[in-house]
């Protein structure tokens, strides 16, 4: 499968990604430096990258991205970035993600139940009866 055949969410896996990111690391002989320590670092700079869009705006003005083309761009590029540091770390680990994902959230549906965490954010020491529609939280 080539990369314009695969264009959307529906059409293309996660092992086609995978693959897709592999095959790019391999052609530039960059495995050498994809140790879980550089992956993970690059991966941290991206979220950065990618929160620098979203820094001292309100949670509404942050879903308004999704109105703008170009930003909604911008911001589509860094969380690509992220995705491919993702898989880059899940290619070098030798990890399954979609049995790593659905494993944590086995977990997080038995930490977080919905019917205690409804509406609420936090651990369970520290629920939060914050209304989301009031915007940011102090």
């Amino acid at each position: 499968m080539t990369e314009q055949s695969m264009s959307t969410d529906q059409e293309t896996s996660l092992a086609d990604l995978k693959q897709v990111v592999a095959e790019f690391v391999h052609e530039r002989d960059w495995e050498q430096f994809h140790s879980p320590k550089n992956i993970s670092m690059a991966l941290a700079i991206e979220v950065a990258e990618l929160m620098e869009h979203f820094q001292w705006i309100s949670m509404d003005e942050s879903r308004d991205c999704r109105d703008d083309a170009d930003k909604l761009q911008e911001v589509s590029e860094e969380l690509a970035d992220c995705m491919c540091y993702l898989l880059a770390m899940a290619n070098q680990l030798n990890l399954d993600i979609s049995t790593s994902l659905l494993q944590k959230m086995k977990k997080n549906r038995l930490k977080y139940p919905a019917q205690e965490f409804q509406g609420r954010y936090g651990h369970k020491h520290q629920l939060s009866d914050v209304d989301p529609s009031q915007g940011d939280v102090d």
